[in-house]
């Protein structure tokens, strides 16, 4: 089995979980054969599982590896040292570099190695040619016992414990969806042992932390910026009325999400929280025009002053929305290639947003504010004259 990632999302579920696979099952214990047995288990409920690809033990067991014990009565005999016996073996399957060839400016190492045909069978390995002090040539199986035997590579640990590991990719399907049908499996069907326990990672996870503290801060800093429009605007009232904008953009947004279809990610979440900050700027800009419009150019509040408040903010408000969706427009655009799987979604929610909050802004928001809106005409007062 191989697998393929662009650099950005091998990047990001390296960070994760320290695989690239989506999908993560942790199996710690301390005994290294019930551990391949139970992720044998795990394995093999993922792959009865229909969208579920790629299952991969990252530790696998019964690995083939050719062992090399080395004869030292028989090295004694010929007058071989261990490591010049040594040497040769891994100068003929591994290389070494014992020069450089320089050509115009371009430098080329020259490495010392058999032939690739050389290097394909055991037999190979033991018919190795090994050159005796005295100048003459033996096989390797003369000074070694060369054995094919099984074992594995690598023992991995994670937190001071051994640790087998299991990893799946997802096709077609909600990552979540599918992540809550294989723990509820694992679970039921397998039986662990004391002393050994589970562990359900991968990008689900923190996809879910992340999401988490994402509303989190966005409450908190939402809960900063209404107190902010409240001091700038006066009025509880019209502060409520400004915030119609952002199911205006919401509309927009998950039309974005829908024809593109796209699932909802920690990207679209930010593409979301983005275009309501944008939208609720353009608000911003209408209202307070509204509330410069009556209480200092002293206009009553009625349908002219609210069609020439619209008016006089048109452009404005356009060239937010065109400019905002102009930046975004190439990021859209091929939304599904490698590196853009975090700024296509967002950049499609910002302009299917900006689309829909900026027509329904300008036709709806005004004569919402006409019916419902309250501004205060200020009264100056006039000198007192003597």
């Amino acid at each position: 089995l191989f697998e393929a990632h662009n650099f950005l999302s091998e990047r990001i579920h390296e960070t994760i979980s320290g695989y690239q696979s989506p999908v993560v099952v942790n199996v710690y214990g301390d005994n290294l054969e019930v551990l391949d047995n139970l992720v044998q288990s795990v394995a093999n409920i993922m792959r009865s599982l229909p969208n579920a690809s790629d299952i991969q033990l990252r530790s696998p067991p019964g690995t083939p590896l050719l062992q090399v014990r080395l004869k030292m009565d028989r090295l004694a005999q010929w007058g071989l040292q261990p490591d010049e016996v040594m040497r040769s073996v891994q100068v003929a399957f591994e290389g070494e570099t014992v020069g450089k060839i320089n050509k115009g400016n371009r430098i080329f190492e020259v490495t010392v190695i058999a032939n690739e045909e050389n290097r394909r069978r055991p037999d190979d390995v033991r018919n190795l040619p090994i050159r005796t002090r005295a100048g003459n040539i033996i096989a390797l199986e003369d000074v070694a016992d060369i054995r094919q035997t099984g074992g594995r590579y690598n023992i991995l640990h994670q937190g001071s414990q051994r640790v087998q590991s299991v990893t799946a990719h997802v096709e077609d399907t909600d990552l979540e969806s599918l992540m809550n049908i294989l723990k509820q499996r694992v679970i039921a069907e397998i039986d662990f042992p004391a002393g050994t326990y589970p562990e359900f990672t991968g990008a689900l996870l923190e996809r879910a932390q992340a999401r988490e503290q994402l509303i989190l801060y966005s409450l908190l800093s939402g809960i900063g910026v209404l107190l902010l429009i409240y001091i700038a605007i006066g009025s509880f009232r019209n502060m409520l009325l400004m915030l119609l904008n952002i199911p205006f953009a919401l509309v927009g947004g998950v039309f974005a999400v829908v024809l593109t279809g796209d699932l909802i990610s920690v990207g679209s979440m930010v593409g979301f929280v983005t275009l309501f900050g944008i939208t609720v700027r353009n608000s911003i800009m209408l209202v307070s025009h509204y509330q410069y419009l009556v209480e200092v150019d002293k206009l009553t509040w009625d349908i002219n002053t609210v069609i020439k408040g619209a008016n006089e903010r048109l452009p404005s408000i356009l060239m937010t929305a065109l400019v905002t969706a102009l930046a975004m427009l190439p990021i859209a655009f091929d939304s599904d290639n490698a590196g853009r799987e975090i700024m296509g979604p967002m950049a499609s929610i910002i302009i299917g947003g900006m689309a829909s909050s900026t027509i329904l802004n300008l036709l709806i928001m005004p004569t919402v504010m006409l019916k419902y809106g309250k501004f205060k005409t200020t009264s100056v007062e006039e000198p007192f004259n003597v």
